[in-house]
């Protein structure tokens, strides 16, 4: 393991100081020149699962479903996605098979699916009316062409937030600052992102900004020395913002290509830590004014209208360029991928679907419509 607390050279320090703020800001950003502690976390608390590592499964696809076309990996995705297929795909098969005709029946039926899948009322009513203009346009009349019609509206709107996070690879670091309330998977999730991106030949670095829990800097500080990857931590109650400003400088020195910073979990109804997370922008600015060059929120898929409350409140405090929707797996309500989509078209970078790192998945929408409702 690389275990990396850093203090700083004063000379560099002052340097850096000098270059970088001025005197009106120094008093602001002060907590940037706290001396780092190495001060050691309880050693009971326990290790996230995922920082073991995991042989990958072969996946057998059906005959069937392979002489249809099916991909292993559309298979594996499907067969994660189960319980949200249960809710959502098979109750509407078995709609369209004993529904054969089109009525204002069958349109409620589907209204009421679509909305206990978390889907949403604005996408509803837009995929609903969209499904109708499409089959009034094409003269058809059976429940067949109905439920076509539905996967390629969904399609379309799952569409809108299909863009990959690419690293743009002219900011050294680029730094990708992680946000979410309590217990979404924030703290795992950036763990299975280093891996990613280590497995992608970049140097990554952590930053442990949740600083108000001892368990958040303990599985950062151990997933690190498992996989020899740096992370910078001070003692549990330091400024967030001063962990992720000397990280950012670490990392420029060390040619550092990924950094992911960690922040605290926090409610998005209390204003007052809403708003130390404007603070940590305003002082990562102080070390490179383009930063943070992605801005992810973590939610869990299962929070349904909750997860829309937290990524409005979030995205008022720090503009969010990327979503992580985690816990797909364990939940039938998969379909809060669309009311994010028809309500904020901010692009879902990965999607979460169990607890190994490589099942955080690049976001593609048909194959995420297909599992769903195929």
């Amino acid at each position: 393991m690389i275990k990396f607390f850093k203090k700083k050279n004063k000379k560099q320090a002052e340097q850096t100081t000098d270059k970088q703020q001025s005197p009106e800001d120094q008093q602001e950003a002060s907590a940037l020149d706290q001396s780092v502690s190495t001060e050691t976390v309880e050693s009971s608390i326990a290790k996230p699962d995922e920082i073991e590592p995991t042989a990958e499964p072969v996946i057998e696809v059906p005959p069937e479903l392979l002489a249809q076309g099916v991909e292993p990996h559309q298979y594996q995705l499907s067969q994660q996605l189960t319980k949200t297929n249960d809710n959502f795909g098979k109750k509407m098969k078995h709609l369209f098979s004993i529904k054969k005709k089109i009525d204002e029946e069958l349109f409620e039926e589907l209204e009421t699916t679509l909305l206990m899948a978390d889907v949403g009322a604005t996408a509803t009513m837009d995929v609903i009316e969209k499904v109708r203009k499409s089959l009034k346009r094409r003269n058809l009349s059976d429940s067949d062409a109905v439920f076509e019609s539905l996967q390629a509206h969904l399609t379309e709107l799952a569409k809108m937030v299909e863009k990959p996070l690419v690293i743009d690879e002219t900011k050294q670091p680029f730094v990708i600052l992680v946000v979410g309330v309590n217990g979404v998977g924030k703290t795992t999730t950036i763990a299975k992102l280093a891996r990613k991106y280590k497995g992608m030949g970049k140097k990554v670095m952590l930053a442990a900004g949740d600083t108000f829990r001892a368990a958040a800097v303990e599985q950062l500080k151990t997933w690190g020395e498992r996989e020899d990857i740096p992370v910078m931590a001070q003692n549990t109650g330091a400024d967030s913002a001063s962990v992720i400003f000397d990280a950012m400088t670490s990392a420029k020195a060390r040619n550092i290509d990924v950094l992911i910073a960690d922040t605290a979990g926090r409610l998005h109804t209390q204003a007052n830590l809403m708003q130390e997370l404007e603070k940590i922008s305003r002082v990562m600015r102080k070390n490179d004014e383009s930063a943070p060059h992605e801005t992810l929120i973590v939610i869990d898929g299962g929070t349904g209208q909750n997860a829309i409350s937290q990524v409005r409140e979030f995205n008022k405090a720090n503009l969010l360029s990327g979503v992580v929707i985690t816990k797909l797996d364990g939940t039938p309500k998969g379909g809060v991928l669309f009311n994010l989509a028809a309500e904020f078209e901010i692009p879902v970078r990965f999607i979460g679907v169990g607890e190994k790192s490589s099942d955080l998945k690049l976001y593609q929408a048909e194959d995420f419509v297909k599992a769903i409702i195929s």
